[in-house]
């Protein structure tokens, strides 16, 4: 029903997708976790193979899988595995990891639920990609059913082991809007995949949901890194365009495998020589938008601006604050980020209307680059106040679905650790005496690389 069921075809279409994939990054650190999506494939195959792609340098190193997929055909509370002792496709048998399964069921919430594998394509339907990337390797297979996100995650943790172990989750994205209202959906679910935001997926956002949603939790717990590979819907791959299946692929690295971006990365690029290149990014990113072109597509940049970096582009007119966006967290080419966050400082910024020709004059960019956020320990508010460094740290804050972010300009405003953190309250949606011991903090620093008037010209 989802792929050929003769080997030779099976093999000849997985591995015509995975020619067809972008090849992994040389300077790239090898994957710990994927994302992928499981429809038939025609429709989701080439997004899949956009993420198998980077797991080939893997094939002699990976000896387990862990995949995780939804339950679309047998409603149950938990997390099933199975009594089977393995999973076949055309493509040969995959042992099942008995003593890890052992492992998984010592958690609470796990138990065996074989009806729940029978008919489930979620799983499945990734062994022949596995199979043709990897070669030998054991199979520890998990239908997800209602289950909170802490239960995904601890069961992660527990078969998480070494760099000989992947960690596969199996979702697809929106189903059957309009493709317009799919690209907007799918847009939202994967800044909040990139932000390891699990309140920020909702019900209709992802079939996958809830191994996701475990993921993404134990993910931002340990630090990792996420890259998106590819976003795709089933009207860009095989279908027509008034109802569609969305499908993205994602590839997570472990934090330790892919060095942060920090001072003394910034310092070894250089960044300073290359300001006035990212001006004229910023500046032809925002003249694209007022000639009413949409967001910015990948560019060909010089090398030492293709290293995935997060940015923040500030725009103000005569002095006062125009537009700011960013991001938290290097998910792409440095040179693609400030053309991304340019344009949207300039016309998605929600506190303000679309930037007008008219408003060239006198606006100025200030172009920040951040390190990785890391989190901040402290037992009570007044020990994270004498943690937080004035005119140093930018502050992130997450607590529930509430979030803010204030970067290390807002010092220049904000002199005290306690005005900080007050307005970085307020900004987030909480009152400004709030306090409770499940509030996160993370702080980063930022170089400023670039900053000038948007309406000069070279």
């Amino acid at each position: 029903m989802f792929y050929p069921g003769e080997a030779g075809a099976l093999a000849a279409a997985v591995d015509a997708y995975l020619a067809a994939a972008e090849p992994e990054p040389a300077e790239t650190a090898l994957p710990k976790a994927l994302i992928v999506p499981h429809a038939g494939f025609v429709y989701s195959g080439p997004v899949a193979a956009s993420a198998y792609r980077r797991i080939a340098p893997l094939r002699d190193r990976i000896r387990r899988v862990v995949l995780l997929g939804p339950s679309h055909r047998v409603p149950f509370r938990g997390i099933a595995a199975t009594r089977a002792d393995a999973y076949a496709s055309p493509l040969g048998t995959v042992m099942i990891d008995r003593a890890a399964v052992d492992r998984a069921l010592a958690v609470p919430g796990v138990g065996i639920l074989d009806e729940a594998h029978g008919p489930e394509h979620s799983l499945e339907v990734h062994l022949p990609f596995l199979q043709r990337t990897l070669g030998s390797f054991s199979l520890v297979p998990l239908v997800v059913g209602a289950a909170p996100p802490e239960t995904v995650a601890a069961v992660l943790e527990a078969l998480w082991d070494g760099p000989e172990t992947l960690i596969v989750v199996s979702t697809d994205l929106s189903h059957y809007h309009d493709y317009e209202t799919a690209q907007r959906i799918d847009g939202t679910t994967a800044a909040a995949i990139r932000n390891f935001d699990v309140q920020g997926i909702g019900d209709d956002q992802a079939c996958g949901r809830v191994p996701l949603k475990g993921l993404l939790h134990l993910a931002r717990k340990r630090g990792m890194r996420i890259s998106e590979v590819d976003r795709r819907n089933s009207g860009d791959t095989a279908g027509s365009r008034d109802r569609v299946v969305g499908y993205g692929s994602w590839v997570l690295y472990e934090a330790d495998d892919i060095r942060p971006r920090d001072e003394s990365d910034t310092e070894a690029v250089d960044l300073s020589a290359h300001g006035d290149t990212l001006l004229a990014i910023a500046r032809g990113a925002i003249g694209h938008g007022l000639r009413g072109g949409g967001s910015p597509e990948p560019g060909a940049h010089e090398d030492a601006l293709r290293a995935p970096c997060a940015t923040f582009v500030t725009l103000k007119r005569h002095g006062t604050l125009r537009g700011c966006i960013g991001s938290i967290l290097a998910h792409r080419p440095l040179g693609d980020d400030v053309a991304h966050n340019a344009y949207g400082a300039a016309f998605s910024d929600p506190r303000f209307p679309r930037l007008d020709e008219s408003e060239i004059e006198g606006l100025h960019a200030h172009i920040s680059v951040l390190s990785a956020p890391s989190p901040i320990v402290f037992a009570s508010e007044e020990d994270l106040l004498a943690k937080i460094r004035p005119g140093t740290d930018g502050l992130v804050l997450r607590h529930g679905h509430y979030r803010g972010v204030f970067l290390p300009a807002v010092w220049k405003q904000l002199k005290t650790p306690e005005a900080f953190l007050t307005r970085l309250k307020l900004k987030a949606g909480l009152p400004a005496d709030y306090w409770s011991a499940d509030i996160v903090m993370e702080h980063f620093t930022a170089t400023t690389p670039a900053e000038g008037a948007v309406g000069e010209r070279e």
